[in-house]
């Protein structure tokens, strides 16, 4: 699975957040995801790219329908028909 720059997620507890880039660690080459919170003070936060990509931990989280911690959204603009 890839991460869409500049595209909005959806964390699986329900939040929004835009993708700014993805960044390597310079030490360990770890692969991290950028993003903003769309809620609240807009911060800035990184995450490593496989906690990003993974599953939703079902036996942690029952009664979470969402298979990913982050889903992509597909937002449609207003003034398409």
């Amino acid at each position: 699975m890839v991460v869409m720059i500049n595209r909005v997620y959806r964390h699986f507890k329900g939040d929004y957040y835009l993708v700014i880039d993805d960044a390597t660690h310079s030490e360990t080459m770890e692969k991290y995801v950028v993003y903003r919170r769309l809620y609240g003070d807009g911060s800035l936060w990184i995450r490593p790219m496989d906690m990003f990509l993974s599953e939703v931990d079902h036996d942690k989280y029952p009664n979470i329908e969402q298979k990913y911690r982050f889903e992509l959204q597909e937002i449609k603009s207003l003034a398409e028909k």
